[in-house]
């Protein structure tokens, strides 16, 4: 009996959604789905400058975060976390540790993805070796300009949620997030766009909107070539 994937968050689903694309490791063998943190590096060394994506959203705040990889039997994870259903925004949604850009506070956008990862789930900024910044996408209902940075992990530490704003933290491999069952497109239409919506489901959780996105411009940039 196939065990169900996906979890509890809401979707808000039009009626008029239709089936989207494969990712480009639909075809990829089980072996070359797993990557050493050493193989990641590589990749990412040949990844051009980032950008912003958008959409932009006139009124956006800018807003970080951080995807952290650690290496385990010899494969990359990454560390996500479930935000509560009492959050303003996001409830109940899989993210990466990051939040607002606090100026006053804040240097950058780097210091801030590393400030609110310690606030999270206790990650100390000495224990993160930034390597990588990524493309930044804009979200439209909550209105913020989000900049990811990579961030390795000499290995997985003890972490621990903040529960003001976490209620869990998932370690994941990447090779599960590249199984073909985990993940799925859709093809969502408005009144003005026809997007792409991204899926990936875990055992018992479901990670969309804009971690979804930040992941799959991520995981298709490293297996390119393979």
């Amino acid at each position: 009996m196939a065990t169900r994937r996906g979890g509890q968050q809401h979707i808000p689903r039009p009626q008029s959604y239709r089936p989207g694309r494969q990712p480009p490791w639909a075809a990829l063998a089980p072996e070359q789905r797993r990557f050493t943190l050493a193989e990641v590096r590589e990749r990412l060394a040949d990844m051009p400058p980032a950008v912003e994506k958008g959409p932009h959203v006139a009124g956006s705040q800018a807003a970080a975060v951080l995807v952290p990889l650690y290496e385990a039997d010899g494969e990359t994870g990454v560390v996500l976390i479930k935000r509560p259903e009492t959050m303003t925004s996001h409830r109940g949604e899989i993210a990466f540790p990051g939040g607002k850009f606090e100026a006053g506070i804040d240097t950058d956008l780097r210091a801030a993805a590393l400030r609110e990862a310690h606030e999270e789930v206790g990650l100390a900024p000495d224990d993160v070796e930034v390597v990588a910044r990524l493309d930044g996408i804009g979200t439209v209902a909550s209105r913020f300009t989000i900049t990811p940075f990579v961030g390795f992990l000499a290995g997985l530490p003890v972490l621990t949620p903040n529960p003001r704003e976490v209620v869990r933290i998932l370690e994941v491999r990447l090779s599960e997030l590249l199984d073909p069952d985990a993940y799925r497109e859709e093809r969502w239409d408005t009144q003005t766009a026809d997007f792409g919506v991204h899926f990936y489901e875990l055992e018992d959780e479901t990670v969309w909107g804009a971690t979804a996105r930040i992941l799959t411009s991520f995981l298709a940039h490293l297996v390119a070539g393979r």
